[in-house]
């Protein structure tokens, strides 16, 4: 979804900055009202996705700097000293000016949380509503370890994501590598050799040869057109319409749409079992982990879940209507809410099923990899039986004669 930069004020006249992903600028309004702040100013950005890092801060250097931030809260020491000692030593440039900055803004007055929410792209909404619970309730040691634990979490689901998309999709692309140069370079070689033969060529030889020339002839446009068309699919795929179709998409896509549903779940699970460990209040951080979900069908599932938690109703009902949530994770969040240990049943949903995605992906390229041989070998594979025919041919006629 779009990404909006905002300005508002509390009821106090605070100025409150930050991010907030919505289908345009009317929802980031509507949302920051329901937050009772009033806007002043309200730009869209580009578009993101995942969680911290951003620009050029690694989730290595994330967590580094929450792991290395807790022990030195824990040891006693000020905050702003905190942030000065880190500033300095830390290996990455571009997070020690980001860190020196927030020193500045909390030496300025700033509370801690403001001071982060202020460089979006490495501290994200999600990062600074846990710093504020934390400061609020005074466990800021602890909420930065549950964040160092989350972030390393979250990278390694961001990582599977990857690695089930990338295998098909690279595959894909040798195989398409593969048959261009065949098309472009080697069928012209041959064909200079059949035409040297003379006769007629074999049905299926002649045809791969007619799409020879037809690709040799419109190299430039087709190559064009390809460019265009990525470019146009990933503009479209950053449009409302296009993120909803594609994460509608992936969600029912066979196989893929597995693993797709099962990271969803272990990442809602262990972000909404984050917060809630850190005493953000549930209506709070089911509206944090919606805009962090990932996917938009997730996210919708989410806030209409929330919307009728806010009229009352327990957890476990509302997300079982969406049919967006597995059973039996519904069934442990409603034993988690009736046995007062909701944010522990949520972590154990995350921990059963991120293993359930390291799982999944094996099998999908468990899977995938004998299909994709298949198309290799048999697209290949056609093509040297195409350019092989005349040849038997000839030697058969050769032989007769």
């Amino acid at each position: 979804m779009p990404t909006f930069s905002y300005e508002a004020k509390t009821r106090a006249g605070e100025v409150r900055t930050g991010t907030m992903e919505a289908d345009d600028e009317a929802a980031v309004g509507a949302r920051l009202r329901q937050q009772q702040l009033t806007p002043s100013k309200i730009s869209k950005k580009g578009f993101s996705f995942g969680f911290g890092g951003g620009g050029s801060v690694s989730n290595k250097d994330l967590v580094i700097f929450t792991r290395q931030f807790s022990t030195m809260i824990d040891a006693g020491l000020p905050l702003v000293q905190c942030l000065d000692i880190l500033g300095s030593q830390i290996e990455n440039p571009a997070f020690g000016r980001v860190l020196r900055a927030v020193k500045a803004d909390v030496e300025g007055g700033l509370t801690f949380s403001d001071s982060l929410s202020k460089h979006p792209k490495i501290f994200d909404h999600l990062f600074c509503n846990l710093i504020r619970a934390g400061e609020i309730g005074g466990i800021l040691d602890t909420i930065l370890q549950r964040l160092a634990a989350y972030i390393e979490k979250n990278a390694k689901l961001v990582r599977q994501v990857k690695s089930a998309l990338t295998y098909p999709i690279g595959v894909l692309a040798i195989a398409v590598g593969v048959i261009g140069i065949m098309m472009v370079f080697v069928i012209p070689s041959f064909e200079t050799m059949f035409k040297e033969f003379g006769g007629e060529l074999p049905a299926l030889t002649q045809g791969v040869i007619d799409v020879s020339h037809i690709i040799v002839n419109n190299l430039f446009f087709i190559i064009g057109g390809i460019g265009g068309a990525i470019f146009s699919l990933r503009w479209w795929m950053n449009t409302p319409g296009g993120t909803r179709t594609v994460d509608k998409a992936l969600l029912q896509f066979p196989v893929i749409g597995n693993v797709m549903r099962k990271i969803a779940v272990a990442r809602f699970t262990r972000t909404l079992g984050t917060l809630l460990s850190s005493g953000v209040p549930i209506l709070d951080a089911l509206e944090i982990v919606a805009k962090s979900a990932g996917n938009f069908v997730i996210e919708t599932a989410i806030m209409n879940a929330r919307a009728k938690i806010a009229e009352g109703k327990n957890m476990a009902e509302p997300l079982a209507e969406t049919n967006v949530f597995p059973g039996m994770v519904v069934q442990m969040i409603s034993v988690g809410e009736q046995t007062g240990a909701l944010d522990t049943m949520l972590n154990k949903i995350a921990d059963f099923y991120e293993e359930e995605v390291d799982v999944a992906v094996g099998n999908m390229t468990a899977l995938l990899e004998p299909i994709m041989m298949v198309f290799i070998g048999g697209s290949v594979g056609t093509m040297i039986i195409a350019m092989y025919l005349p040849i038997f041919t000839l030697a058969g006629n050769i032989k007769a004669g």
